[in-house]
């Protein structure tokens, strides 16, 4: 007996996994003309020239190679320095794992830890990777509200609440991808005790770590639960690397051991000439004072936006103090969705906004606004949506 084939198979798990509304709108809006993009958070500057050099030396030094799985020693050397020189932190050079981004450092620590029955905890908003990798590997999801009264701090009286037995894992990503909000010293240690009396992982996303206003500080998780936490980092923000495709993860021993694992039979290895162009980012002088230029950058972009949108009607920031966004929240009174009203703008304004329920379903009434973008366009936007809000 033959039986018909289908054309085409495909795993379950791939039908659990939402399309980011992020692309969505970023494809929507390349489709239109004199459209002004705030909604994918890239850095607009390019990567600093001593980086780019490294990298071209490294090539012709015959850096086109295998590395070790878990990157290159001297590499990783670099990391654990930085941690010392910037947070006074011990880091063992065997603990941290090169990959692709922080993105991949992220989903080998959701597969190395989860499994079904187990329960992870993810704020609400938050950056849409953490819920679709927690579907990957099969774990229940558990979502956390983060508020505007309690600055979109985790509370830690409401994450002792969701934990139970089932509980294997907190995620934390401060400064914070949408709201922009930081973490003082006293929330970090709360929930670092958390995890430490419970026995529970963290996994502490902290890319944005060296955009911060007003005085903030990065307070990195690994400092006050070492052997509970894992923390993943990327190179993209801070040095303007987004292409390059260049992170890290920091973890307890068996962790790492156990994510090289994994990394191995994914990507390998990161590529070997970017890693060394990553030594160079980390301990060349010229890097930092151009990461401090853009910090600077920044910080009057951020200025420019809070003042337009405090002019505006029917929409109220919230004042960040890290990353390159704003959280606006949406006049209830337009009786309007997140997505209508960002639809709304890219209609009758051409900016592009992200709605808040790309973050989960406590963004409703918010939109995330990027700015970093240059400030001509940045201006003309604001002065778009200024215009289009005061005709509703």
């Amino acid at each position: 007996m033959r039986y018909k084939r289908r054309k085409y198979f495909m795993a379950g798990r791939i039908n659990l996994i939402q399309r980011s509304k992020i692309r969505e709108l970023f494809e929507k809006a390349r489709r239109m003309e004199n459209v002004i993009s705030l909604g994918i958070g890239e850095p607009d500057f390019d990567t600093p020239e001593i980086i780019k050099e490294a990298a071209k030396r490294a090539l012709d030094e015959g850096y086109t190679h295998y590395t070790p799985n878990a990157g290159i020693p001297e590499f990783r050397e670099a990391i654990a320095e930085y941690y010392k020189d910037f947070y006074r932190v011990d880091i063992d050079p065997d603990s941290i794992i090169v990959t692709a981004g922080a993105y991949e450092a992220t989903y080998l620590a959701f597969e190395s830890l989860l499994e079904e029955g187990d329960d992870v905890i993810i704020p609400d908003p938050a950056f849409v990777c953490y819920a679709e990798d927690a579907k990957i590997s099969e774990a229940g999801i558990l979502r956390i509200p983060l508020r505007p009264e309690n600055g979109f701090r985790m509370d830690p009286d409401e994450v002792v609440e969701l934990v139970t037995k089932r509980t294997r894992m907190i995620v934390m990503n401060y400064p914070n991808n949408p709201t922009g909000a930081t973490l003082d010293k006293e929330t970090a240690k709360a929930i670092a005790d958390i995890a430490k009396d419970y026995n529970i992982y963290i996994l502490s996303d902290e890319p944005y770590e060296h955009f911060l206003y007003e005085g903030a500080k990065h307070h990195p998780m690994i400092k006050y639960a070492p052997d509970n936490t894992i923390l993943a980092n990327s190179f993209s923000k801070t040095f303007a690397m987004t292409g390059w495709r260049l992170g890290f993860a920091i973890a307890p021993g068996q962790v790492i051991h156990d994510m090289i694992k994994l990394h191995a039979y994914i990507i390998g290895n990161a590529a070997s000439f970017v890693q060394i162009a990553g030594i160079t980012a980390l301990r060349d002088r010229r890097s930092w004072d151009a990461v401090k230029e853009m910090r600077e950058v920044y910080s009057k972009r951020r200025k420019t936006v809070l003042r337009y949108l405090n002019e505006m009607p029917h929409i109220e920031p919230f004042r960040p103090k890290g990353a390159f966004y704003v959280w606006a929240r949406i006049d209830p009174e337009l009786d309007m969705s997140s997505e209508d009203f960002a639809n709304w703008l890219l209609e009758n304004s051409g900016v592009v906004v992200i709605p808040g329920t790309a973050f989960g379903k406590h963004g409703e009434g918010w939109i995330r606004i990027s700015y970093a973008t240059k400030m001509d366009l940045l201006t003309e936007a604001m002065e778009r949506m200024k215009a289009a809000l005061e005709g509703l």
